[in-house]
C-alpha cells in the first residue's frame, strides 16, 4: 500500500477547522485534524508545501519511520504549526490502518483498559448566581465532573466566561480582541466561588479549575492553598511552563492536585515535570502532540510516575481529534479524564462520528479506523473565516499572559 494524495480542507461549520485526507493506492483513505485556533493558515500551508511532497510513495503503516521523518528530518523541530501538521498525518495514518485490517485503532495500541471514559464539561457564568445555575443544569444533565469558570468583579472579560451557552475564544477580525486583567481581584474572589459551590451542591461534584497560565508561581501557590479544602479534582494551567521548574514551588506549597500541558507539543515540554512528579495530570492532546505515536510514549513515561493523561478537548479541535483522543484514553492504563465541550449543531453537516457521547461518558465504538467521517461536499459550504484569540493586558496595559 501506498500513498498517492493527500487533501487539506479548511472550513468554518461554526468555527475554522483544518482537515486532511491521506489517500491509498488501495483506496482506502485516513482522517487527521490539523486545526491550530488562531493560526489555522499556516498549518494548512505548511502541510501542503512541505509535508505533503514527502508522504507521496511512502507506505502508511510505517508509521514510527514516518513520524521520525517529519520531526527528525525537518531539522527545526517542535513549534505548535510544525507539531499540528505532523499530528495530522499520524493521525489519518492509525485511521488508514485501522480501517485496512478491519479493527478499531485502539486495538493496534494494546487493546481496552476500560469500558468507557469519563468526561467533564464547562460550566461557566458571567457571576456567581448564574454559574451556581450553570453548574445545576449540567448536574441535571449527568455531568459528575465539571471545569467551573466564573466571572470576576471588577473585570469585564474573563477567561471561560462567555455570555454564549458556549465559550468560544476565538473571535473573527482583522487583529486579536485585548482583554483586561487583574490578578489581584482574581485572587480575592476565586476561593468564595469554591465555597458557595460546595455548599449549593455538595462534596460528590468533582469540580476542576482552569487559571490559564496567569498567574505567577507564588500567586498560584497562594491560590492553591486557599483552595484545599474545597477538595478540588484539579487546578490547571496556574502559570506557564516554559520554567517547568517553576511548578516545583507550587508543589511544594499546595495538596490541590495540578494538570498542565494543553500547548505542550512534545515530550521535553514535560519531561521535568513527569520525572520530577511536579503534577498529577499531563493535558497534551493528540492533534498538538504531534498525533498517536508520540503521545503513546509520553503516558507510557507518565505512568512510570504514576501520573495521569487528560487530553485537552475544546471545541477547537475537530471531531477527528476527540476520536483519536477516544482510542488513546481507551488503551493507556494511566488515563484520568477527557475534557468534552460538545460542538455546535451544524458540526454534524461536516463530521460525523461513530463513538457513544453522553453526558460524562464516552463509549468507544468498533467501527474500524478512527470512526469518524467527513462529508467534503458539506465542508465546502463553509469557508473559512479569519479569526484570532485575544490579547490580554493588565490593568495599566502591560501585556500579559492569555
Amino acid at each position: 500500500m501506498k500513498i498517492i494524495d493527500v487533501d487539506v480542507i479548511v472550513c468554518s461549520p461554526g468555527r475554522n477547522f483544518v482537515t486532511i485526507k491521506v489517500r491509498t493506492d488501495e483506496g482506502i483513505f485516513g482522517l487527521g485534524d490539523a486545526t491550530l485556533n488562531g493560526r489555522e493558515l499556516a498549518v494548512a500551508e505548511y502541510l501542503r508545501q512541505y509535508i505533503i511532497p514527502c508522504l507521496i510513495g511512502k507506505d502508511p503503516f510505517d508509521t514510527e519511520d514516518i513520524w521520525q521523518y517529519l520531526y527528525r528530518g525537518v531539522y527545526w523541530r517542535k513549534g505548535p504549526v510544525n507539531m499540528t501538521a505532523i499530528g495530522a498525518v499520524d493521525m489519518a495514518l492509525w485511521d488508514i490502518k485501522g480501517k485496512a485490517l478491519g479493527v478499531p485503532v485502539y486495538n493496534l495500541l494494546g487493546g481496552r483498559s476500560r469500558a468507557y471514559l469519563d468526561t467533564y464539561t464547562h460550566a461557566q457564568g458571567t457571576d456567581l448566581t448564574s454559574t451556581l445555575e450553570e453548574i445545576g443544569r449540567l448536574q441535571d444533565l449527568g455531568y459528575s465532573a465539571l471545569r467551573v469558570q466564573c466571572g470576576v468583579p471588577g473585570l469585564d472579560k474573563v477567561y471561560g466566561v462567555s455570555s454564549h451557552d458556549k465559550y468560544e475564544p476565538a473571535r473573527e477580525g482583522e487583529r486579536p480582541v485585548e482583554e483586561v486583567w487583574d490578578s489581584h481581584k482574581y485572587i480575592q474572589f476565586i476561593p468564595k466561588l469554591f465555597e458557595a459551590v460546595r455548599l449549593e451542591f455538595g462534596i460528590e461534584l468533582r469540580l476542576l479549575h482552569d487559571v490559564h497560565h496567569r498567574l505567577t508561581p507564588n500567586e498560584a501557590a497562594l491560590v492553591g492553598k486557599r483552595l484545599e479544602h474545597f477538595d478540588l479534582f484539579w487546578l490547571e494551567d496556574t502559570t506557564p511552563a516554559e520554567n517547568q521548574d517553576a511548578l516545583r514551588l507550587i508543589r511544594n506549597s499546595t495538596s490541590v492536585p495540578l494538570a498542565i500541558g494543553e500547548i505542550f507539543n512534545t515530550v521535553y515540554d514535560c519531561q521535568s515535570l513527569i520525572i520530577n512528579q511536579l503534577v498529577d495530570y499531563i493535558r497534551m492532546t493528540i492533534a498538538h502532540g504531534g498525533g498517536i505515536t508520540p503521545m503513546m510514549k509520553v503516558a507510557s513515561l507518565a505512568s512510570l510516575y504514576q501520573i495521569k493523561m487528560a487530553c485537552h478537548g475544546p471545541s477547537d479541535l475537530s471531531p477527528i481529534n476527540l476520536a483519536a483522543c477516544i482510542h488513546f484514553d481507551t488503551t493507556i492504563n494511566n488515563f484520568g479524564i477527557q475534557e468534552y465541550m460538545g460542538y455546535p449543531a451544524m458540526i454534524s453537516d461536516v463530521f460525523q462520528i461513530s463513538h457513544n457521547i453522553t453526558p460524562g461518558r464516552i463509549e468507544p465504538s468498533d467501527t474500524p479506523g478512527l470512526g469518524v467521517e467527513v462529508d467534503l461536499d458539506a465542508a465546502r459550504k463553509y469557508p473559512y473565516k479569519k479569526s484570532f484569540l485575544p490579547v490580554n493586558r493588565l490593568v495599566d496595559r502591560t501585556l500579559h499572559n492569555w
